[in-house]
């Protein structure tokens, strides 16, 4: 009787034939029984020599269920598209040529998995080799690795350690195949903006072959970079932080820029003395590249005093690297790609969305206080229990939050809930109640004209809202979310938003989320000028209100 398939694992092979036999040798060493998942190895390279040297480590492990399939001339993120297609199995593990998995990485990346809400799994690439680039590219790793430790809300995984749930993965469309570099990154980025929740799992390790020579090391670093700005293009919240990518790096190639550019400049003060002052500019930038640098010397120091040494130099090759590679593809991706993704909200529109919400937040704030006292008096009056009442909401990106509320209930209302409805028995991961028992007087008064929502200015002021967007929903709503429902996550939540100028509490989820979707899709910044002004006779009329 043949085994069950717990995973496929899927293995691009390029022209080094060698390293591809040292990563069957460490598939073929795994905890879990060789025979209990299959691998697919994919060549995209076309090379003869590559493929017959694996269909002759395959002949020589028969009874696998391991597979060869060729692919030249399809980049990566096409043939790893492809394996995930064909593959038996529901979740798909991802590693490279470079790397030989050590015995237990298969079954860590899929322990994880026994958690039904785990879409994606993150392992970590340690090194064998001694030399100081690879060493330091180690602590490279080991720098970020620190990072998604402490990370609360994952939102990065690269593929040389990596799972996914195969449904969830086919269902977003894979690895955007128009990406030759980065597809990964761009994946794990749009997962995230779902609200999908990701993991790392350090203990999940393979041995990586790092580079060898700066060149090498400095190749990858300005192609990582190149690819970039189509990334924060489609992604601009990305720009400003990832749960990845240290700050002070960012910071490093902004300071390598200006030492660049403040370079010829001061060499031109030899011959115009008007240009002195940029030696002055250019020491500062020098002394707070200095002290950006200062933690990551402190940890290759761990490692070794020489390459506490060498860090400094090879940090000034990565910003350069960086610097050059980002600055290339900005001019080489101007304007729009022919098919390229549209962001949801362009960076420039966030800047001025942003904007919007601080100053209506504070004129809310302020404009509402002699309401909120008024109302905590009769919130106080009627029924015993606290003024506010704050509860777990789903932001954008799947992150949870406060949100504050009069309260409008009784204070044992969460307690009551399973009495009146089940929620596993819902045809749709939304419910209303009609009349609902557990509201109390003032509390209906209140939600009838929106009142109970005027403390989420605070909300909005902390930027965890928007003044407007799609009403934020509970976190057991959330998790009933199929992907499509899970779109309403890729902006932030609103105190008002389409749902509540077409119907409020009158409306289906199918129309709410249509109605969502569409502000999502095409969304403009007058658009939410449209909204606020409709919002205010649509609260005065109590339609919809519940």
């Amino acid at each position: 009787m043949a085994t069950p398939l717990r995973c496929s694992v899927v293995l691009i092979v390029t022209d080094a034939a060698d390293r591809a036999i040292d990563c069957l040798d460490g598939l073929a060493g795994q905890t879990l029984a060789p025979d209990s998942f299959e691998v697919l190895v994919i060549d995209s390279a076309g090379s003869a020599v590559s493929g017959q040297q694996v269909e002759a480590w395959l002949a020589a492990h028969p009874g696998l269920p391991w597979q060869l399939h060729r692919l030249p001339g399809e980049n990566l993120s096409a043939a790893r598209n492809y394996a995930a297609r064909i593959a038996q199995t529901s979740l798909l593990l991802f590693t490279t040529a470079d790397c030989v998995a050590q015995p237990d990485w298969a079954a860590s990346l899929l322990g994880h998995f026994e958690q039904p809400d785990v879409i994606g799994v993150k392992g970590t690439l340690t090194t064998r080799q001694a030399g100081l680039l690879p060493q330091f590219v180690q602590v490279e790793f080991e720098d970020r690795y620190e990072r998604l430790a402490k990370a609360g809300h994952l939102d990065f995984i690269d593929i040389d350690s990596a799972g996914y749930r195969r449904d969830v993965f086919l269902a977003n469309g894979g690895f955007d195949e128009r990406l030759e570099v980065n597809g990964d990154h761009e994946l794990s980025f749009r997962l995230a903006a779902k609200g999908y929740r990701l993991l790392f799992a350090p203990e999940a390790q393979v041995v990586h072959r790092h580079e060898n020579t700066l060149a090498a090391y400095a190749r990858r670093k300005f192609a990582i970079a190149f690819w970039k700005p189509l990334l924060t293009h489609w992604h601009p919240e990305r720009l400003v932080f990832d749960s990845y990518t240290p700050q002070s790096l960012k910071m490093q190639m902004l300071l390598w820029a200006a030492i660049l550019l403040l370079l010829p400049v001061a060499g031109g003060s030899l011959f115009w003395h008007e240009l002195r002052p940029a030696w002055t500019l250019l020491g500062l930038a020098a002394l707070l590249y200095g002290l950006s640098i200062a933690p990551f010397v402190r940890r290759s120091a761990g490692h070794s005093w020489q390459l506490a040494v060498a860090a400094p130099g090879l940090l000034a090759v990565r910003a350069v690297a960086l610097s050059l590679g980002y600055a290339a593809g900005t001019v080489h991706f101007v304007g729009t790609p022919p098919g390229a993704t549209r962001p949801v909200i362009p960076g420039w529109m966030r800047l001025i969305k942003r904007g919007m919400d601080i100053v209506g937040a504070l004129a809310g704030l302020l404009a509402g206080v002699p309401l909120v006292l008024l109302a905590a008096i009769a919130i106080k009056l009627d029924s015993r229990g606290p003024i506010f009442y704050l509860q777990r909401r789903v932001g954008e990106h799947g992150r949870s939050f406060r949100i504050v509320k009069l309260r409008s209930m009784q204070v044992n209302a969460e307690e009551r809930l399973a009495e009146l409805i089940d929620l596993t028995a819902l045809d749709e991961p939304a419910f209303k109640l009609v009349d609902d028992p557990r509201v109390t007087r003032v509390g209906r008064l209140l939600r009838r004209y929106s009142l109970d929502e005027w403390p989420q200015f605070w909300n909005v002021l902390l930027g965890e809202m928007s003044l407007v967007g799609p009403r934020p929903e509970e976190e057991r709503i959330v998790a009933l979310y199929n992907d499509y429902q899970r779109q309403r996550l890729l902006m932030k939540p609103g105190i008002t938003g389409p749902m509540q100028v077409s119907g409020r509490g009158d409306l289906s989820l199918r129309d709410r989320i249509a109605l969502e979707l569409d502000y999502i899709q095409h969304y403009t910044l007058w658009r939410d000028i449209e909204i606020l002004f409709k919002t205010v006779p649509t609260v005065l009329s109590s339609r919809g209100a519940r």
